[in-house]
């Protein structure tokens, strides 16, 4: 592993601990991301700019809204990244009543679409693009009824945000999930794979590029093709790197990572492991590539990818102790 790339992993775990020190009381999950979120721009974490823009939310929204929800510290430490926070803030709050008068329902994924619009839209465009991602949503809705739901709006907001035709994107998402499905247990898991992949090229090997590559990391023991890694897997599919390198990549940095404060078998999931290797080894590789529109597209995405499937983990974990302290009362 390259010298660089290792220095990145330690800056990772480093921020991850500093993140934990100073919001102890928030999920491990989201800790970790925003972690992740200050090491893919290189930069250690500042703790009084992430507390800067938390006490902007609490002093610009009601005590019970949902920007000060499960997503806080995720969404402070974006805003802490970004130059202009409060024009930002301001603007996703914008964007978030705008998705709610198109009846979409308030959460934490909602946040974060809301967001996605803010930050990679100017103004004049958000109501259009909010409009966007109802269609989008509104398609998947149509195909999948039990499966599309509020882990779906981050996607929608990420399909939106993109140059893609809903119905045509619609359509090649469905053909990618007849492709998709006999191969995974998991429909909504295979949803979201090809969520990912039809942001790539319109090519007939997309799918079978996925199959391959899973092989791969199965000759080697390593399944990221479960619930929370699949869509991961989609974004790997689409770099242009050899199999063999991105395999060996992600399985040198789960075992490095795995040595570090913090990421051992006791604190963190197996699953929760390799989607943040993933992100790391996809980040580095995207960096490397430095391809203009590609690298722009698969950079933007891959933040939005890892968020939501960070919100989804750290959903369940909070829905599993609800469950479990009702249980036991």
């Amino acid at each position: 592993m390259k010298a660089q790339f290792e220095a990145r992993l330690e800056l990772f775990a480093q921020n991850t601990q500093t993140i934990k020190k100073a919001f102890a009381w928030k999920s491990g999950q989201i800790n970790r991301l925003a972690a992740l979120l200050y090491t893919a721009e290189n930069k250690v974490v500042d703790v009084d700019a992430i507390r800067g823009s938390s006490d902007l939310i609490k002093s610009t929204t009601g005590p019970f809204s949902t920007f000060r929800g499960n997503l806080s510290v995720c969404i402070a430490a974006l805003l802490s990244l970004s130059d202009g926070k409060e024009a930002l803030l301001a603007d996703t709050l914008a964007v978030y009543d705008l998705l709610k008068g198109l009846k979409f329902r308030a959460s934490d994924y909602l946040v974060v679409a809301a967001y996605q619009i803010a930050a990679h839209k100017t103004p004049d465009q958000y109501q259009r693009t909010a409009d966007r991602a109802r269609h989008f949503y509104d398609s998947m809705k149509a195909n999948h009824r039990f499966l599309t739901g509020q882990d779906d709006y981050i996607f929608a907001a990420m399909l939106a945000l993109s140059d893609l035709e809903p119905e045509r994107g619609a359509a090649r998402m469905e053909q990618l999930y007849a492709e998709l499905k006999p191969e995974f247990l998991s429909g909504n898991s295979v949803q979201a794979l090809t969520q990912v992949l039809v942001l790539g090229e319109d090519t007939p090997e997309a799918a079978a590029r996925v199959l391959a590559l899973r092989d791969a990391f199965r000759s080697r023991n390593i399944r990221l093709d479960k619930e929370y890694t699949l869509s991961s897997l989609g974004v790997l599919s689409l770099l242009p790197i050899g199999f063999e390198t991105i395999v060996q990549d992600i399985s040198d940095t789960y075992d490095s990572l795995r040595t570090k404060k913090g990421f051992g078998s006791w604190s963190i999931t197996k699953q929760e492991l390799l989607l943040l290797s993933a992100a790391l080894v996809a980040y580095k590789q995207i960096d490397e590539l430095k391809n203009g529109v590609l690298t722009t597209a698969l950079s933007t995405s891959l933040t939005n990818i890892v968020i939501a499937q960070q919100t989804a983990i750290a959903v369940a974990a909070t829905s599993s102790a609800a469950a479990a302290s009702s249980s036991s009362n």
